[in-house]
């Protein structure tokens, strides 16, 4: 096999959508979207609402990690690790809440940023970029649910 060709030993080999937990959020089994094309990850909530919580900001949010299932809701608290003005795939351009959380695919866990907003038109209620990726996957978009049974 050519070496440009061949899988690196030290990466994930990971699908275009694949099922991840978000474990300090409470959430498991949710559908992701990979898209190499996107920097940022991002995450739809509802019910978005800053706070402080010993003077620091943090923000409190609604998930429903089951598209399918509106009447499931996991309610989150989580720091702010930053807020970014993010463009989306539309062109328009958005002021996010940022947090850090554990991100998990398969039997591998690594710390993500995770912008926070209205994915309420898209198919998948996150999206994995390529910041989350970091240098730790390699994506073959003709497959799906590499690491894990859907």
């Amino acid at each position: 096999m050519d070496e440009a060709r061949k899988p690196s030993d030290d990466k994930i080999i990971i699908g275009c959508v694949e099922i991840c937990d978000l474990p300090d959020l409470l959430i498991t089994d949710l559908e992701v979207r990979i898209d190499t094309g996107a920097k940022t990850s991002s995450l739809h909530v509802d019910n978005l609402s800053p706070f402080k919580k010993a003077g620091k900001p943090w923000v409190k949010f609604d998930i429903h990690p089951h598209i399918h299932n509106v009447n499931d809701i996991v309610q989150c608290k989580a720091p702010v690790k930053d807020i970014r003005t993010i463009k989306s795939s539309n062109g328009i351009s958005e002021k996010r809440y940022v947090i850090n959380t554990a991100f998990k695919i398969g039997g591998f866990s690594w710390l993500i940023d995770i912008t926070l907003t209205n994915r309420s038109d898209m198919t998948y209620l996150m999206l994995l970029g390529r910041e989350g990726m970091g240098n730790l996957v390699l994506v073959d978009p003709s497959r799906t649910f590499v690491m894990s049974k859907a």
